[in-house]
């Protein structure tokens, strides 16, 4: 259909390994990026001549997929018990064919993944094309300021090419939420191959594109993009969210704050009493503060706004700063943060800011553009 880019999940010339025992038999000897060869036109030079990498050398797009690399210098089999380090290499990356290929080995494991090995040094991997400067991560690497912030905001690539196996279940929906946030947040086009597997809950935005503050997700999807969207005259400035929370009236302090926890954090909630109102909540040096009027109050909804300011240690580490406004699954303030599949309180506005300590500020949900008042929303 001419696609100029295809991009498929994570895993997704192998399919869903999670050892190094059962990996083995689909280690690659990848040639260094330096080398020059193109696949489709001399196949059996490095692999076999029906090779997958043939094959996707051969689409006449540049096709990102993931493969697992065998260590140089190892002989197999060997020990390949051997923790990271230690023995054979197994290195998960990104090839781009377009036609010849280089590759991003995948910076950041979580916690599954780190019986593997991974570069000592992030790589800032970019590739210019006709339609746009282009550059490419995995999965977690998105988390972390390398190599995802540098491409963005140094190197200024248009678009980030993403495999990804995110879980996208409730109460964060994360794959839907984070990656058109970070999207807008960055001011790039955000191409988002994300595994679809219902039995390891990674399930919603198989490829994501964003644009102008817009997201469409789709099992498979063909779209034009503007190849340089922050450039665009009618791309929306950045907000300052920082600064707009500083300029908002310092309410008095506050004693009715309880504790819950989200997704494995720590949250400081404060009960929404009021159908309108203005509060504000603090977790060390953390402040939200929360605006609203309720259209139509439910008895059985309670909402809470929340802060949490710290580090999450759960698949990995990560300094995070979080403000939410959320509803508890029941009226027990015990259930806050608990997952929550339908609500009936409707909202004539709210406005949810923060003192963060940092210019990456990702705005999710509702500034994305996803409708939360309308048609069902269904659990998968």
């Amino acid at each position: 259909q001419g696609a100029h880019i295809i991009v498929t999940p994570e895993e997704g010339i192998y399919g869903w390994f999670f050892t190094r025992e059962t990996i083995y038999p689909c280690l690659e000897d990848i040639p260094d990026p330096q080398v020059d060869w193109i696949p489709c036109t001399d196949p059996g030079r490095h692999f076999p001549p029906e090779h997958e990498e043939k094959r996707l050398s051969c689409e006449g797009a540049r096709a990102v997929a993931q493969a697992a690399q065998r260590g140089c210098g190892v002989s197999f089999p060997g020990d390949i018990q051997t923790p990271p380090g230690h023995g054979p290499w197994f290195d998960f990356f990104s090839n781009i064919f377009s036609p010849s290929f280089l590759f991003h080995e995948q910076y950041k494991l979580f916690v599954t993944e780190k019986q593997f090995n991974y570069p000592k040094d992030p790589e800032f991997v970019t590739f210019n094309a006709s339609f746009g400067y282009f550059g490419i991560f995995t999965c977690a690497d998105i988390l972390y300021h390398d190599p995802a912030v540098v491409l963005a905001r140094r190197l200024q690539v248009d678009t980030i090419l993403f495999p990804a196996a995110w879980g996208n279940t409730l109460p964060l929906l994360s794959a839907v939420q984070f990656h058109s946030a970070w999207a807008m947040g960055m001011g790039v086009n955000f191409l988002s191959a994300n595994t679809c597997n219902s039995t390891l809950e990674v399930t919603g935005n198989r490829i994501s594109v964003i644009q102008k503050r817009k997201m469409v997700t789709f099992c498979f999807l063909v779209t034009e993009l503007h190849s340089c969207p922050c450039l665009s005259p009618d791309y929306p400035a950045v907000v300052n969210w920082k600064l707009y929370a500083s300029c908002i009236e310092q309410l008095p302090s506050n004693d009715h704050y309880f504790s819950g926890v989200v997704y494995h954090v720590l949250f400081s909630f404060m009960e929404l009493s009021d159908p309108e109102g203005d509060c504000a909540v603090c977790q060390q040096d953390l402040r939200c503060h929360l605006s609203y009027k309720m259209a139509e109050e439910q008895e059985d909804d309670v909402y809470v706004l929340g802060a949490f300011d710290g580090l999450r240690i759960v698949e990995g580490e990560s300094y995070l700063q979080i403000c939410t406004l959320l509803k508890c699954k029941s009226t027990d303030l015990g259930t806050c943060g608990q997952p929550v599949e339908t609500a009936q309180t409707k909202f004539e506005m709210f406005s949810l800011s923060g003192t963060f300590g940092t210019n990456y500020v990702f705005p999710e949900v509702l500034y994305s553009g996803v409708q939360l008042a309308t048609g069902e929303f269904e659990v998968m």
